[in-house]
């Protein structure tokens, strides 16, 4: 998936989930925005790769790409780090529920991700798309409306 369906992707979930859990909207979509880019740290390509090519580069050559960035425990570090280092519960949500959003929409691609790092096993959807697809472009079209939808109910945090 492109960098602009994975940030769609993490504010769709983030406005989904602060729907749902009453948490403040702002901040939780903003956390989502940066956690749906996060997982592509290990890609030079990708937006945060280019903002952090050093960083990008050393991922990348010890883990490879949709390996260990991509993974359940890649995400249980995070929440860790996150939890012990910076306590806010609402930017640690965020940054969680935009990693999955991630997640999800990269086992959406033919190559999928190694969800169980280091376990050398990918998974993916039976239904796949190409990156930067039409179909890709329907996801994303999809997310724009729930990201409309959820963000015009959690505008009743601010009410």
């Amino acid at each position: 998936m492109t960098g602009k369906t994975h940030i769609i992707g993490g504010i769709a979930a983030s406005l989904a989930y602060a729907y749902f859990s009453g948490s403040d909207p702002v901040i939780l979509t903003g956390a989502g925005i940066i956690g749906a880019l996060l997982p592509d740290i290990c890609h030079g390509g990708s937006k945060i790769g280019k903002q952090l090519p050093i960083i990008s580069k050393i991922i990348n050559l010890i883990f490879g790409h949709r390996s260990f960035t991509h993974s359940i425990l890649f995400l249980v570090i995070i929440a860790f780090l996150m939890k012990t280092f910076l306590p806010y519960e609402t930017v640690t949500a965020g940054l969680i529920v935009g990693m999955v959003s991630h997640y999800i929409l990269d086992m959406g691609t033919r190559s999928g991700i190694q969800l169980f790092f280091p376990i050398d096993f990918r998974v993916r959807f039976p239904l796949t798309t190409k990156t930067g697809s039409m179909a890709e472009n329907v996801i994303f079209s999809v997310l724009a409306l729930v990201s409309f939808y959820y963000g015009y109910h959690a505008l009743s945090f601010y009410l």
